[in-house]
């Protein structure tokens, strides 16, 4: 497959500094790509230059091959963006939002209200098409969002802070269809600092510390630059006394024993992967998956039962609070930060998204409506 997305040196500032600075990656077609960074990272200035809503100060970017500056309405019919505020029109129903945006993209009444429909019904919102706006839950307006970002079928689906203000369950619901979408092949560029649902949906993960890309890649490949071998636990049923630390740190090829009490007091980090999910006993690092059956050659040659062991793939999450803890230690400011060891600033006020910065009156969400509106014409 190609790119469906690249972008290189793409740089943008505010009165208040630099927003983002000389970003260079690729999204591969198909592919979901987490960016992830605290607020004022970049990632909404990000989504907003892809789709041709902002103008780069230099650099460049493509989307499925077209040039968001010069070719934004090509970009904008291709892609697809659900915002954090649904922006929906509260004076209209559920029907009436889809269908308005519908044919302002240009489809037929019958062809929007057939799409509309359908939509509504995939979300699980057909029985509400008929009831406004106003008063719907978070999670039912996310909903009806999403099913507006994807009423002209779009290749490229750009989701910022798709899961803000929901509750656990409307979370769930919200995650489950963006796990849809990225079943049926649609590249997903999903603008996150919610790093649960980044780690269930994403391919690769980009992260953004006030502008600059500080790491970018699938989350076991960033693993393998921050740490050496494998993160393993081992059962023992009970937390692993001194002599049984020792036994297991003589296996060659291993390192950072420790007891699953003493693990489960230390912050996040490679040792601890996994270690409240399998009992009690001992975590460990290993060269390999091979030292594993030598430490328990070597426990039980002691006469201690071993209950289970299992071997820890990195999450999203353990290396991106790794990448954290390092950039807190290379910034050394420790003050009231941004969750990246740096005082958090606001960033300055950006146009709305629906103002493509190439002049076209044809928006990216809906826009602003009329009373009148609410008798769409045939």
């Amino acid at each position: 497959m190609g790119d469906a997305i690249q972008t290189h040196e793409l740089s943008r500032a505010f009165a208040s500094g630099p927003a983002l600075d000389g970003l260079s990656l690729s999204v591969t077609s198909g592919e979901v790509l987490a960016l992830l960074g605290p607020n004022g990272a970049g990632k909404t200035t990000t989504v907003r230059l892809l789709n041709g809503v902002l103008t780069p100060d230099s650099g460049w970017s493509r989307v499925l091959g077209f040039d968001p500056v010069a070719e934004g309405d090509e970009v904008r019919r291709r892609t697809g963006v659900l915002t954090e505020n649904a922006g929906l029109d509260d004076r209209l129903t559920s029907r009436e939002n889809l269908v308005f945006t519908a044919r302002l993209r240009g489809f037929s009444a019958a062809d929007s209200r057939h799409r509309a429909d359908d939509l509504l019904a995939r979300f699980g919102m057909a029985d509400r098409a008929d009831d406004l706006t106003q008063g719907f839950s978070t999670g039912q307006r996310k909903r009806v969002a999403l099913a507006r970002a994807l009423l002209h079928d779009p290749e490229v689906l750009f989701l910022d802070e798709p899961t803000s203000g929901l509750d656990p369950a409307g979370t769930r619901d919200v995650i489950e269809l963006i796990q849809s979408l990225a079943g049926e092949g649609r590249t997903i560029v999903l603008a996150t600092h919610f790093l649960g649902e980044a780690g269930r949906l994403a391919d690769r993960m980009a992260v953004l510390h006030r502008g600059e890309l500080r790491a970018f890649g699938r989350p076991e490949e960033l693993a393998a630059q921050i740490w050496d071998g494998v993160a393993a636990t081992i059962d023992l049923g009970q937390p692993a006394d001194p002599l049984v630390l020792a036994t297991i740190a003589s296996v060659p090829g291993t390192a950072e024993v420790a007891a699953t009490a003493e693990v489960a007091a230390t912050a996040p980090g490679p040792a601890r992967v996994g270690a409240d999910d399998v009992g009690q006993g001992a975590t460990c690092r290993v060269a390999d998956r091979e030292v594993l059956p030598r430490i328990v050659a070597a426990l039980a040659a002691r006469d201690v039962s071993v209950y289970q062991v299992v071997s820890h793939a990195p999450t999203l999450e353990a290396v991106y609070f790794e990448l954290e803890s390092r950039i807190l230690a290379e910034t050394g400011d420790r003050s009231l930060t941004d969750g990246f060891g740096r005082p958090h600033v606001e960033p300055a006020p950006e146009p709305e998204f629906a103002e493509p910065a190439t002049g076209s009156d044809e928006p990216i969400v809906a826009v602003e409506t009329t009373p009148e509106s609410r008798g769409i014409p045939a």
